[in-house]
């Protein structure tokens, strides 16, 4: 489980396929002694397992399942991305609770600059987009958000300054595909009342 809290920006240091699915190396500045081989690591909001490591980087192995699902299939050396380590008991939930596991590909329809923060407007995928609500949280590409708005398939998030720098979410532009995971209470409320 993560929180949607970035702590490092790595950077894809390269691309490799395997026998199996693909494997990415991964440069970060967290003091890689102290990640477990195993341990799961968020990934612009994707949980990938750590299958190899060395000082300043780790290895994960992607399957073709997820790199259909995601942004991580066009992911090339030199790709920023938004990193997490799993949240620990006692850990401060300063996000919300974020399983890893993207519901959906967003689209970046309008990146507009509203004083000192962006604001962003996101298209969701049919059916995601039912289930985003004004003032609800979602993770967009690992960051964990509130919904300002929504209008039909699209929804708008203001991103702080803080939040702009400190993440890839800075290099945003209108086209670009975002990871996308709804709020997991969302998720199960709309399953129940799906079956009731």
């Amino acid at each position: 489980m993560f929180t949607g809290i970035v702590t490092d920006i790595g950077r894809v240091r390269s691309v490799r396929p395997t026998d199996r699915d693909r494997r990415y190396e991964i440069e970060t500045a967290w003091d890689t002694a102290t990640i477990d081989l195993g341990a799961s690591i968020s990934h612009a909001g994707c949980c990938l397992t750590v299958t190899e490591k060395g000082p300043g980087w780790f290895a994960v192995e992607v399957s073709n399942e997820t790199l259909s699902k995601t942004s991580l299939g066009d992911w090339t050396e030199g790709r920023r991305v938004n990193l997490e380590r799993a949240a620990k008991l006692g850990d401060e939930l300063g996000g919300h609770i974020v399983s890893g596991h993207v519901d959906g590909l967003g689209r970046i329809m309008a990146v507009e600059r509203e004083a000192g923060s962006h604001r962003v407007r996101i298209e969701a995928p049919a059916p995601l987009h039912r289930y985003i609500a004004p003032k609800g949280s979602i993770t967009v590409d690992g960051v964990s958000l509130t919904v300002n708005t929504v209008e039909g398939s699209c929804f708008e998030v203001n991103i702080i300054p803080h939040t702009w720098e400190a993440t890839t979410l800075g290099s945003l532009n209108p086209g670009d595909a975002v990871n996308l995971e709804i709020d997991m209470l969302a998720r199960y409320l709309a399953r129940w009342q799906e079956t009731a």
